[in-house]
């Protein structure tokens, strides 16, 4: 999403949750902006379908009721947004859960009354019945795969080998009572996979890695992808 709608959609946000009219210099102030890129961005929201009241110098204010299209869900869209959060809320690391939990929050709020009340009393829900403390670097392993940066990080095998090695991570699994993480390792020379519990410590390197996240991904696919279909054409081979 680009900075611009990113900017839109949290003015939208402020001015939904006001009941009065609202100064265009305190909402420009925090969005960070000046009143004439507000007024710009107003017009743009206007022009969008958002029934903004209001002027220069007299306060703007949001029409109650006013939802982006893309607010609106099917039943089975709203199950699986509650359910996801839920979800994250329940078995991620401290950080992604509360954040899982202020989305849904916001989602709730600017949904119609009976949406709200749908979601508000869904009983769908994903508890974590062998509750685990969290590993420790989960948002370190979130924000390097985000930022693309390098990791030292000292691990150790299911026989408890250790070893230190220089990782590229790019994409991490959340398993019921696992997490794990797909990485390119510089020590291999190769894609490897690493369960979080079984690290022992990373440090951020402060270095991004010089193959964009995108293109590790393509390249671990297609890996996987001959991987399997070799293994398919021993299995036809065996059989004969």
């Amino acid at each position: 999403m680009s900075e611009r709608a990113t900017r839109l959609l949290r003015l939208l946000d402020d001015l939904r949750r006001r009941r009065l009219p609202v100064p265009g210099r305190e909402l420009a102030d925090g969005l960070g902006i000046s009143l004439r890129t507000l007024y710009r961005d107003i017009e743009a929201l206007r022009g969008q379908g958002a029934e903004i009241y209001g002027d220069p110098g007299v306060g703007y204010q949001l029409r109650p009721g006013f939802l982006l299209p893309a607010m609106m869900f099917s039943d089975e869209e709203l199950e699986a947004l509650v359910l996801g959060a839920r979800w994250v809320g329940s078995h991620a690391d401290p950080e992604l859960a509360a954040a899982a939990t202020r989305a849904l929050d916001r989602l709730v709020g600017v949904l119609p009354g009976a949406l709200r009340l749908q979601v508000e009393t869904s009983g769908l829900f994903a508890p974590h019945w062998a509750p685990s403390e969290p590993e420790p670097w989960l948002p370190i392993l979130r924000r390097a795969i985000r930022g693309e940066r390098a990791l030292r990080m000292q691990y150790a095998d299911a026989a408890g080998r250790g070893s230190v090695r220089t990782i590229w991570p790019f994409a991490m699994a959340f398993l019921s009572d696992t997490r794990l993480l797909a990485a390119w390792c510089e020590t291999r020379g190769d894609f490897r996979h690493f369960r979080a519990d079984r690290v022992v410590s990373l440090e951020d390197t402060g270095l991004r890695y010089t193959v964009r996240r995108h293109e590790l991904l393509r390249r671990w696919h297609a890996q996987r992808r001959t991987v399997r279909h070799a293994a398919v054409g021993d299995d036809a081979a065996d059989s004969h």
